[in-house]
């Protein structure tokens, strides 16, 4: 942490001697955060959304699980923790799961929000999402990992993701906060994209049901694991219908050991410095029953985790094999770092525009959003060794992953129908899309796709949720997905290997109990 970071940190953290709610949208479907009056009984918690508040402090949580079925899924392992509903790149068999976290991810959290002058507030936030089949921490990461050297054929689940397996995988965070001056916190927090598709997405960024709840490359603006950020200043300001936030993250982590040559070792590559740091902007507000946002995001050596490290039976070429490598370049001295426990990070500076908008005409809610984001190879590269998202490192890493710029689209819309008060039915429709990237840019049947070839993704989704109670709810629904060219290719190297499947069927049930 150099100086600068450490004098912002000191001076934000040495209000959080009291537990407090800090800022955020009010609704978060992945653990949701009321500010309900407080519990005073049994017949309140069983009843009503009452706050499980003791002295200022306040505990929230939620418990998601149910049971679905797959048209092309895999085995199921316990530090998954969204399930299977999106196509997948391994994905091969029809199957029945458990489905966990599918409108909203199973955790915990804890905050809190006390007054220590005339309108100036300590806040404090910290929440955790877990497995409910497994009880294990949400991780990414680990999915990947325990699939490392394994033939395709023998993989279980693997996903990229911001949770991986930290203490607190969803936030950590603590500042002050006034009603006029606005609210500051510092430490982990998910980015403005975030929040902004916890808002503006028609799912509510439900795993099972979303494509945008489930991958994050919107949310972070062009890698999922951007979603969150770690060492982040956040500042928000509402002043009457309009709201301005604004986000830094500053460079933290090794960036490893780095060398353009194709013949490089151990003793001829360069120590890099991380350069990960990050900023957004956010302005919106409402006029009646209308709400909209624009966000701005931009990101350095954002980290993009595909696949697990490859076997000894993958291609000829050594691409993410079990040898350490630089842009595809194998090390021909002794290892800098072992495949063990690693990870293999495609590395990219990445810029993100979205808006997004909602108008509710009682009883129905319509939703739409859209971002342009586009990505370049990184302007300083990270090397073999540098540290990836929960602790892990990269024994494998490229810094010239993109022919040229990649230009990514994505656009969704939906609308959510609320009968008597108690049952919603939602409908939503995701898409996204890339530009040819490739260079030479030959792109067809005959001469092969790659990853870098142009292509789009969809999902279109449809389910109910009944509320018995304002804590428990049951639905039920289904979506369906499916990719095709650049984005249809699952090992991004050449010759491209495509998807296993090139679409996915995934109808749900389950229920949640929130508190």
């Amino acid at each position: 942490m150099n100086k600068a970071k450490l004098v912002l940190a000191t001076a934000v953290l040495c209000f959080s001697s009291t537990l407090a709610f800090g800022q955020g949208p009010t609704v978060d479907t992945k653990t949701q955060q009321k500010t309900s009056d407080p519990c005073t009984s049994g017949h309140d918690i069983a009843t009503t959304d009452c706050a499980l508040t003791w002295h200022g402090i306040t505990l929230y949580g939620a418990y998601d699980a149910g049971v679905g079925w797959v048209s092309h899924g895999l085995p199921e392992n316990g530090y998954n923790y969204e399930g299977e509903s999106l196509v997948n790149r391994n994905g091969y068999q029809h199957r029945f799961l458990i489905a966990p976290n599918n409108l909203q991810q199973t955790g915990f959290g804890i905050r809190g929000k006390e007054e220590f002058f005339h309108d100036w507030f300590v806040v404090f936030n910290a929440s955790t999402g877990i497995n409910p089949q497994s009880g294990l921490l949400a991780n990414a990461s680990e999915t990947d990992i325990i699939n490392n050297g394994l033939p395709r054929a023998s993989y279980s689940i693997a996903i990229d993701g911001a949770r991986a397996g930290q203490p607190f995988n969803d936030e950590y965070y603590a500042g002050i906060s006034s009603a006029h001056v606005g609210t500051l916190t510092f430490g982990r927090q998910r980015s403005l994209g975030t929040d902004a598709m916890l808002l503006y997405d028609p799912a509510g960024g439900s795993y099972a049901f979303s494509y945008i709840g489930y991958n994050g490359t919107m949310a972070g603006g062009g890698d999922t694991e951007d979603s969150r950020w770690d060492d982040a200043l956040k500042y928000r300001l509402a002043y009457g219908p309009a709201h301005f936030g604004t986000m830094y993250k500053f460079a933290d982590g090794s960036a490893g050991c780095y060398s353009a040559s194709a013949s490089w070792t151990a003793d001829t590559c360069t120590a890099e410095e991380a350069h990960n740091n990050a900023y957004g902007f956010d302005l919106g507000g409402n006029s009646g029953k209308f709400f909209a946002d624009l966000v701005f995001q931009h990101y350095n050596q954002a980290i993009s985790v595909l696949n697990p490290l490859l076997g000894p039976q993958s291609l000829a070429a050594p691409y993410q094999s079990t040898m350490d490598s630089i842009n595809t370049n194998p090390i021909t001295g002794a290892n800098l770092i072992g495949t063990t426990n690693t990870v293999y990070g495609i590395v990219t500076d990445n810029n993100a525009i979205m808006g997004a908008a909602k108008y509710t005409w009682d009883p129905i809610k319509f939703f739409a959003g859209y971002e342009y984001i586009w990505q370049n190879n990184p302007k300083n590269p990270l090397g073999v060794g540098a540290s990836d998202q929960g602790g892990y490192f990269m024994s494998g890493v490229e810094d010239n992953n993109l022919d040229s710029e990649k230009l990514v689209q994505i656009w969704w819309t939906g609308a959510k129908y609320t009968y008597r008060s108690k049952t919603d039915f939602t409908f939503a429709w995701y898409q996204q899309r890339q530009n040819d990237f490739r260079s030479p840019p030959t792109c067809s049947v005959a001469a092969g796709f790659r990853a870098s070839c142009s292509g789009t993704l969809n999902e279109g989704s449809f389910y109910l949720d009944h509320h018995f109670t304002k804590r428990f709810d049951s639905f039920a629904g289904v979506a369906y997905s499916f990719v095709s060219g650049g984005l249809d290719i699952a090992i991004p190297h050449g010759p491209g290997v495509p998807f296993l499947s090139d679409n996915n069927l995934a109808p749900t049930v389950g229920s949640r109990f929130a508190f």
